[in-house]
Formats: structure tokens, sequence, C-alpha cells
């Protein structure tokens, strides 16, 4: 049964129960699936300033803490106890792309020759990380949502909104991901 977990699973099973878990939270809880609302609770439980933003009754949400502790759980257990030690089979087509952009070190699927603390302090380190997550930041907050809550929730619940932010969510990284990542990568 270990061996069986330690394999990566397929989308058709991996998918559905991702997707099992919007309906489990509505009937369940009366609860929306969602991640990035976490970061405005802590801020809201741990600041106690005036700031209008956070001030609600985040105690009503803090089920969406402990979610978010579960599943930050599940992955250390993950990590520590079902890694599958044979290394992640990638592409070669986007092995021999990531060469030519001097990237050949992995750990996994994490490049180690841009995450790093050493990179951080490059042009590329600090665009890749510092202006990345504030920009990953940024829309998330602008989108009023991530895309786990608006692709899997709001599409789930026919929202309309979610679907003009998945699609923008999709448009955006393919732009990222064969304009201005290449360029990145090349500096």
């Amino acid at each position: 049964m270990i061996e069986f977990l330690k394999q990566p699973w397929p989308w058709y099973i991996a998918g559905p129960l991702i997707g099992l878990t919007v309906p489990a939270l509505l009937i369940l809880g009366n609860k929306s699936f969602g991640i990035s609302s976490s970061l405005r609770h802590i801020c809201a439980s741990c600041i106690p300033a005036n700031i209008p933003f956070f001030k609600y009754n985040w105690k009503k949400e803090v089920w969406n803490l402990f979610f978010v502790f579960g599943i930050f759980l599940g992955g250390a257990i993950a990590v520590n106890l079902l890694s599958n030690p044979v290394a992640v089979q990638v592409n070669p087509k986007l092995t021999a792309e990531l060469a030519g952009y001097g990237i050949t070190n992995f750990t996994n699927l994490v490049p180690l020759d841009i995450m790093n603390w050493h990179t951080l302090f490059t042009l590329k380190g600090f665009i890749m990380m510092v202006v990345g997550g504030f920009l990953v930041g940024f829309g998330t907050r602008y989108a009023g949502g991530c895309t786990s809550g608006h692709a899997i929730t709001g599409l789930s619940n026919l929202q309309w909104p979610s679907l003009i932010a998945t699609t923008c969510f999709m448009v955006g990284g393919f732009i990222m991901a064969n304009l201005i990542l290449p360029y990145i990568l090349s500096l």
C-alpha cells in the first residue's frame, strides 16, 4: 500500500479527488474551497491594528486556517514518509531547452540554478522570486482569489467572474512561460 502511495497518481484519480473537495466542503460545512483568504485571516488575528480590511469576524473562518495547516502537514508527511527516491521524469525537450538557459541542476522539479539563496541576490533571482512573488500576491488579491478558489470552486458554482479569472490565469501563464520567462532566463 505504501508503494502505491509513493507513485505519482494519474490525473483521472487526482483530479476527481480534488474536485470532490468542493462538494464535500459545501455539504459538510457550507464552506467554499480556497487558500488565499487564509493570509487575510492570519493577519486579522495577529495584527491588532485598526485597519478596516482586517476588521471582520475572522474567528468564523478559523476552519480555513486548520485546512491550510492540514495541507502543510500533509505535504510534510508526504515529503518525509512517502517520498519516491526515483527522480521525476522530465520531457527531454524541456530538459534541452532549460539547458540552453543554463538550468541543469534539479532536485526533483526544483531548478536549483535559479531557486536558491545565492541567486536571490542577482537580478534574475530577484525578478524570479521577489517580483514574481509580489505579482502572484497582488494578482490573487486583485482577482479576488487564487487559482484554486476560482478554477475549482468558482467554476463548479458556475460563477462568471471565476470563468474570467481562470481564463486570465491561463492566458497569463502561457504568456509568461512562452514569452517573458525565456527573456528573464536569458539575462
